[in-house]
């Protein structure tokens, strides 16, 4: 049974990376393989009482990462029915390709470490729309928008759901993600950025001004600046409060979008019921992907499954093994391997595989976390499959996985070992 448990992770595993050719979503390929898991670990004869108390035990670990989610995607998404973002993507005048990229890509950096790289992807690639007529044109700059906003969310704790799940595990705390990971980020971002910029010639084409014939909705702009920066101050503020009151990172962002949802409620009060419903949290909760909730809720029952058998831990003990116990080459191919399947399972494999030390490379804020964030963050970027940026940009856009191969993935992995590099040479120094 043990071995079976394996055997159906690792078909799990491909459903999930093959979600597009199967035509089959992910989260449900991730819920099935989250229970079978389980269900062969209690038919393996193991004790029932241990397995009951792993599987409550890890349930707690996964339902504060969930809630979290849950909270984000919701706040972003009410800042969004305000139209919040307006206030930044309507300032955009100019039509240079090189000039634009290096906007796009910035702004894209420094929101995705604000917010969180899939939301960014979302709000940007709408924004292309507006910005850039030619389909492979907006292709392109899509595809720079996948990588900026996984190298942003790679050095904020709540820019990437991989690097959120290390900070809420306790690997790694606030000021440290920040103060080590954002210039490998930068790094991978500004690498292939700069290489563009020496190749790239000409002004974009924009797309006619077509009238919005959806004006039923009545927004201020005092809603909608009051939406916006009370949503991202929010945001913000969960690292805050998990500092000062050392509670999980899930109650901040329930407090902030407690706040949120009462202000909403204020302000609209004296809107017909219609157009209060598209407006307020109620509303919006109903346009949540809670697909991806159930998606991130499996495949973490699937790992802990494979931490609680022991599996995880001889999986790190081979690792060890074929590296020599180099760090730097482990979180290297960790990183690559993100590129091909989702780098929320692997980096919930590495959190089962290695335990926190009291000193070391392993200890809280060590070498190796730091560095999985990043390699986790960034590797992904080198497939449109193989991030959930990449992959929200691949359906809003319908990139074509060959043609992002070609063009984007070079780069990607110019900026992946680039940034790569400079983290490895800020350690020796």
């Amino acid at each position: 049974m043990l071995t079976l448990m394996i055997v159906i992770f690792v078909l799990g595993y491909l459903a999930i990376a093959l979600e597009h050719p199967i035509k089959v979503d992910k989260a449900a390929s991730a819920l099935i393989t989250g229970v079978l898991v389980w269900t062969l670990f209690v038919l393996s004869g193991a004790d029932q009482y241990f397995i009951e108390e792993q599987l409550l035990h890890h349930l707690s670990e996964i339902s504060s990462i969930l809630f979290f989610l849950l909270g984000a995607m919701t706040i972003v998404e009410l800042i969004d029915a305000h139209e919040g973002f307006s206030i930044i993507t309507d300032k955009i005048t100019t039509k240079n390709r090189v000039k634009l990229l290096w906007i796009i890509s910035v702004l894209t950096f420094f929101f995705s470490a604000a917010l969180d790289n899939l939301t960014t992807t979302i709000v940007m690639v709408s924004l292309l729309r507006k910005l850039i007529d030619d389909k492979y044109e907006r292709w392109f700059f899509a595809g720079f928008v996948v990588v900026a906003a996984n190298a942003g969310g790679a050095w904020s704790p709540i820019g990437d759901v991989t690097t959120t799940m290390l900070w809420i595990g306790g690997q790694l705390t606030t000021m440290t993600v920040i103060k080590t990971l954002i210039i490998p980020s930068i790094v991978a971002m500004i690498v292939p950025l700069t290489v563009l910029t020496f190749t790239l010639k000409g002004e974009i084409v924009r797309p006619e001004e077509v009238g919005n014939e959806d004006d039923s909705i009545p927004i201020t702009a005092f809603d909608r600046n009051l939406i916006f920066f009370l949503g991202v101050a929010g945001l913000l503020f969960v690292p805050v409060f998990k500092t000062l009151t050392h509670l999980p990172p899930f109650m901040g962002m329930m407090l902030s979008l407690g706040v949120l949802w009462l202000v909403t409620e204020i302000i609209h009060r004296s809107k017909n019921k219609a157009d209060k419903s598209q407006l307020s949290v109620i509303g919006v909760l109903r346009k949540i992907d809670t697909a991806s909730v159930l998606f991130f809720l499996g495949i973490l029952l699937a790992v802990a499954g494979l931490q609680s058998v022991g599996h995880l831990a001889v999986m790190a003990q081979n690792l060890n093994e074929w590296f020599g116990g180099d760090i730097y080459a482990i979180n290297i191919v960790i990183g690559l391997l993100s590129a091909i399947v989702d780098n929320v399972p692997l980096v919930a494999g590495s959190m089962g595989m290695y335990e926190i030390t009291s000193v070391g490379n392993f200890a809280q804020d060590g070498v190796f976390w730091q560095f999985l964030a990043f390699c986790a963050g960034t590797g992904g970027s080198a497939l449109i499959i193989g991030s959930a940026a990449g992959v929200a940009a691949m359906g809003l856009e319908k990139i074509d996985f060959v043609w992002y191969l070609k063009k984007i993935s070079i780069l990607a992995l110019l900026g992946y070992f680039a940034g790569a590099a400079t983290y490895i040479l800020m350690q020796s120094l």
